[in-house]
């Protein structure tokens, strides 16, 4: 039968008597009625505070019923007539590591050794997990056990603990939750969830706050009231075991009443209870149904007593939402492997040395009809399914943005067309989301998906950046063989083969290119500016205009080689001496720019709980949007500061 219970303000109320300790003021409650079918009832009623060595005179007991006395029986909760649980929940977040947490463990360890031998105690954590340690038990020195070997972990999901506390607490008898905190719950759990568990199942709930703020306080003190409990304040660890000795020693001093209905009252009553101890009275009213209702057919004499059946939680799936996703991903690569074995790429056939040249300058080549032949070059090597994806790659790219990127691929030396190096990204890009599902969920999913994005272009620049600095600290060692093949009596394109024979990348590989150009028709002058612009060397174009100057005017070409490479090798020898004084602002700027990067990765693996007001709230996207742009503003300014034109 649902109890209905409207405690009136003569419900006890926890006090601290003294800066340190906690007591209560005292009073007697009202924990527990039930209704029988038969017109009897029976109540659990406690006394807390009483004078030492005392003891509640049940022969002193009266009980009234709307005002009319009733004759009433009582004994000691003891005698096991009526089922009693209490649920301890525990913070075990990091917040109570040193004093508090030792002192938490001895407050639950005095409460346990001064509870009543038939009362049933359970235990709950919750830290960045809840977990259910012991379920309700009579063997007090097992639970103590289980309290002994509990250790801290970061999160407190608070309100997630005392729904878990209240659902552990079963479902039959006088049932009650006790709650130690020190923190506020940051699971972005509702208020209203545990303050609906607690009225849904009828368990009372008490909650010890250990120096917590007036708002956290307030919060927890909605829940008790709610549940028809109450908030227990602690200025200080050395005060709970005084609270739980208290709470245990009340446990101690109930007493079980039974009576009769009256004939005349039917349905709702107000029903008081009077009794004496140690020369005080003790006094609770309560506003209550004592209209019973026949209990199912097939219910045992335990579960008679629930005031109203709890919603069954379902049993946890033997797989949880990461394992399926780990699963997807097996799945998907298996079938990626067997889609290629299934379409492997066909071998290219031999070719001759012009046409391998003639290949070699089609792929490369920017605009033009050279440009339109690449896709088809390329399907040579990607037949199939993965022919269309380049295909319909090459379709989504416009003209501009190929001619840009396919440069970019071009000088960091990479053999790939525009389309091909998309479909790349792309799919870097998704499978980088991928694993940061699988990892941490959403919100690294996102993060993975964005580095994914950034790394393909970021590793793109860096070649590039490399290839192109080598490619200008080879420059006035080339100049310098060029002239010496001119002064031995070659031409220039033979002093060139003779770079591309002796020679190293890049600038063999470049040298060559122009060789093939200029077999093709393209003035040698003109071949060596295209190597300028694709490697984006002024000092390159340069020598050229000074070759250009020499072939309209003459002059002796090997020896203004010579003096050109003389000025560039010192210009190269200031540029690294610029370098590397620059080079601590450099690594400054890289530190400081990818620290947040790093921070916002850690807590994404480590403590995802504390990072998720970040993405979960309107301030939270407010302040990342607006750390992004600050950071990106940072890394510009300091790009900067330490970047230096030679």
């Amino acid at each position: 039968m649902r109890l209905r219970r409207l405690l009136l303000p003569a419900a006890m109320i926890w006090l601290l008597s003294a800066p340190g300790a906690a007591s209560a003021a005292g009073g007697a409650e009202i924990d527990f009625v039930e209704p029988a079918p038969d017109g009897s009832v029976t109540m659990l009623v406690s006394v807390a505070d009483l004078p030492a060595g005392s003891s509640p005179d049940l022969g002193s007991l009266s009980v009234t019923v709307d005002g009319q006395p009733v004759e009433a029986t009582a004994e000691m909760a003891d005698a096991g007539a009526v089922s009693r649980t209490t649920v301890l929940a525990l913070d075990t977040s990091m917040s109570m590591r040193g004093t508090r947490f030792a002192a938490a463990k001895q407050a639950t360890s005095a409460f346990l050794d001064s509870a009543p031998a038939d009362l049933r105690v359970g235990l709950v954590t919750f830290a960045g997990e809840v977990v259910t340690v012991s379920e309700p038990t009579t063997d007090h020195s097992a639970v103590e056990t289980e309290i002994d070997g509990l250790g801290l972990s970061r999160g407190t999901r608070l309100y997630d603990g005392i729904t878990e506390a209240v659902s552990v607490a079963g479902r039959g008898g006088a049932r009650s939750v006790l709650v130690l905190s020190d923190g506020a719950d940051i699971s972005g759990t509702a208020l209203s969830a545990p303050i609906a568990a607690s009225q849904q199942a009828e368990v009372k709930v008490d909650v010890v706050a250990l120096q917590q703020s007036a708002a956290d306080r307030a919060k927890l003190a909605e829940i008790s009231g709610a549940a028809g409990g109450s908030i227990i304040a602690a200025d200080n660890p050395e005060s709970l075991a005084r609270v739980f000795t208290a709470e245990a020693d009340a446990l101690a001093q109930q007493f079980q009443v039974r009576f009769k209905t009256p004939d005349t009252v039917d349905g709702d009553a107000d029903v008081a209870v009077t009794v004496s101890a140690g020369g005080h009275t003790y006094a609770d009213s309560a506003f209550i149904s004592l209209a019973a209702t026949q209990p199912p057919s097939d219910a045992t004499p335990q579960a008679a007593t629930v005031p109203m059946p709890q919603a069954v939680t379902a049993p946890a799936p033997l797989v949880g939402e990461r394992g399926l996703w780990l699963g997807a991903g097996a799945l998907t690569a298996g079938a990626g492997a067997i889609l290629a074995m299934l379409l492997p790429g066909r071998r290219r056939p031999q070719q001759s040395l012009a046409q391998r040249q003639m290949q070699h300058y089609a792929r490369h080549a920017q605009g033009g009809a050279a440009a339109a032949t690449a896709p088809a070059v390329s399907a040579l090597s990607f037949p199939g399914m993965r022919q269309a994806a380049i295909a319909v790659a090459d379709v989504v790219v416009k003209r501009g943005f190929e001619s840009t990127l396919s440069a970019r691929l071009t000088a960091a030396g990479m053999a790939l067309n525009a389309a091909e190096w998309l479909l790349l990204h792309v799919g870097v890009a998704v499978g980088a989301g991928l694993v940061g599902l699988l990892l941490g969920g959403s919100p690294l999913m996102v993060l993975f998906l964005l580095l994914g994005a950034v790394g393909p272009w970021f590793y793109l620049g860096l070649k590039r950046s490399r290839r192109l600095a080598a490619f200008n600290g080879q420059l006035p060692e080339t100049l310098q063989l060029i002239s010496g093949g001119l002064s031995a009596g070659l031409s220039l394109p033979q002093a060139v083969d003779t770079v591309v024979r002796e020679g190293s990348e890049p600038m063999a590989g470049e040298m060559r290119r122009a060789l093939v150009e200029q077999r093709l028709g393209v003035d040698m002058e003109d071949a060596l500016d295209a190597i300028a612009d694709r490697m984006d060397s002024q000092d390159f174009h340069w020598a050229v205009i000074a070759m250009r100057i020499q072939r309209e005017v003459g002059g002796n070409l090997a020896e203004l080689l010579n003096t050109v490479a003389g000025t560039l090798r010192e210009r190269e020898y200031l540029r690294r001496q610029v370098k590397t004084l620059s080079a601590e602002g450099r690594l400054s700027a890289w530190i400081l720019g990818s620290m947040p990067v790093g921070m916002v990765l850690y807590l994404a693996l480590v403590r995802p709980d504390y990072l998720r007001p970040m993405y979960t709230t309107t301030l939270g996207w407010v302040l990342s949007a607006a750390a992004l742009v600050l950071l990106g503003l940072g890394g510009w300014a300091m790009s900067k500061l330490v970047k230096v034109e030679v």
